[in-house]
């Protein structure tokens, strides 16, 4: 017989096994468990039959081809990279194809949408239904589509390199600086002759310094010491630039004049990059034919800068007003969820409504707009994968694309993709995620 303690508590009996079937404390966890247990079981059974049918067939997994030379070019790549490096190789510069195209088509995506979105629900019938147009448009058209159009557009209607080169008949009839404006082959160039747009890419110039810091390798990856020094000044920079913010908002705050920052912004944020470009000897190399000593163009095409194939240029074009039109919907979404007296009361306090738009909606309508915005950098992520009807060789491209073909190794290539791309999306969640919940309406 039980007995109640000195405090007037109730004993509590010892734990037992079948507590884990009849206690409903610790049922809900036992069965979490067993569920657990049994779908491991599934999953080594699914993988001792995979590797049991391939062993049959004379197949084992192995990841060993990734040291083999691969054998095959790969047009743009940000590292180098030549026909006789290997797989592995091949795999970095596809995967880093891939994110450069992810990176940049999210920015243009996400400045588009918002723009997009905001000037649908303008007063103006001609801007709203110009948006109206883009966004039905492009979302009811498949993104390959769009894809493939953009690059013919790009590659049949440019001209030749060969209509960029300077002849001899050039040359001889000069006579005077003007008529040589008219004839000079430059004048197919834009930005003041420093980018040329072809049938084969787009030339434009590279950057390149007399004095840089040197490289370091990283997982075989060689990463420019300039780079980083570069990227490090301009953190520094901005961070700087918020601490005088935040200063100026708190003298604000404390005495109701705001002082002037925005020369001191423009100091803090421009100059030490000049200064660090400046000592690294920075200058541009532009793209240009190589000429004889009359001015006569030699070779088939641009010597020196950078160029940017039409595949590149397609594929983030495409992606970007495809993404963006979804994102214009996610943002006028968003807009309407805000009660109509937030912007009212912002007109009652004078404020324009451009300024009502940035200052008040915006930051309100970011909880509603961030969570389908995520989905929409997911897919736009993935979707560079289509790069490869126009010839881009990203990771689908290099590791999906001819790895796979030239060394037979299906099973690896797809599961090697897929935890990449796996990889890619939880990051970029991730980062969402937390941006989510920095701007969220927080409760008091």
């Amino acid at each position: 017989m039980a007995f109640a303690n000195d405090a007037g508590e109730a004993p509590k009996d010892g734990f037992r096994l079948s507590m884990l079937i009849y206690d409903t404390r610790f049922r809900a966890i036992t069965i979490q468990i067993v569920v657990l247990f049994l779908f491991l079981l599934f999953v080594g059974w699914l993988a001792d039959n995979v590797i049991q049918n391939l062993a049959q067939k004379g197949k084992d997994i192995s990841f060993s081809f990734l040291n083999v030379r691969a054998g095959y070019d790969i047009e743009q790549h940000l590292i180098p990279y030549t026909n006789d490096s290997t797989h592995g190789r091949a795999v970095i510069v596809g995967l880093l194809n891939t994110l450069l195209v992810a990176v940049l088509g999210c920015i243009l995506a996400t400045i588009i949408g918002v723009f997009a979105g905001v000037l649908r629900l303008s007063r103006n019938w001609i801007v709203s239904g110009l948006m109206t147009v883009y966004v039905e448009g492009f979302r009811n058209v498949p993104l390959l589509l769009w894809i493939i159009l953009v690059f013919v557009v790009m590659s049949e209607t440019q001209p030749e390199p060969k209509d960029f080169k300077v002849t001899q008949a050039m040359v001889d009839s000069w006579a005077t600086p003007d008529t040589a404006d008219d004839i000079y082959p430059a004048k197919h160039k834009i930005l003041f002759g420093l980018v040329a747009v072809t049938n084969r890419g787009t030339n434009v110039p590279a950057p390149l310094l007399d004095r840089p810091l040197g490289t370091i390798e990283v997982a075989t990856v060689p990463v420019s010491l300039s780079v980083l020094a570069t990227l490090a000044v301009i953190a520094v920079s901005i961070y700087a630039n918020r601490r005088l913010l935040r200063r100026a908002h708190q003298i604000q705050e404390d005495t109701g004049q705001r002082p002037t920052t925005w020369w001191q912004t423009l100091l803090i944020l421009f100059l030490p990059v000049i200064v660090l470009l400046w000592a690294m000897g920075f200058h541009l190399e532009v793209p240009a034919f190589p000429a004889d000593e009359n001015g006569v163009s030699k070779g088939f095409n641009f010597q020196g800068g950078i160029q940017v194939m039409h595949s590149f240029t397609a594929l983030l074009i495409a992606l970007s007003l495809y993404t963006g039109a979804f994102i214009a919907e996610i943002v006028r979404a968003g807009i309407l969820a805000i009660s109509r007296g937030q912007s009212e009361a912002a007109f009652a306090l004078g404020l324009r409504p451009g300024r009502t738009m940035k200052l008040v909606i915006l930051p309100q309508a970011l909880r509603v707009i961030i969570p389908p915005l995520i989905s929409q950098y997911l897919n736009l992520t993935k979707n560079t994968s289509l790069g490869i009807a126009v010839s881009y060789l990203d990771l689908r491209g290099t590791l999906g694309g001819i790895t796979l073909n030239q060394t037979g190794r299906e099973l690896e290539c797809m599961l090697l993709m897929m935890l990449i791309y796996l990889t890619i999306s939880l990051i970029i969640s991730s980062l969402m995620n937390v941006f989510n919940a920095a701007v969220k309406l927080k409760e008091r």
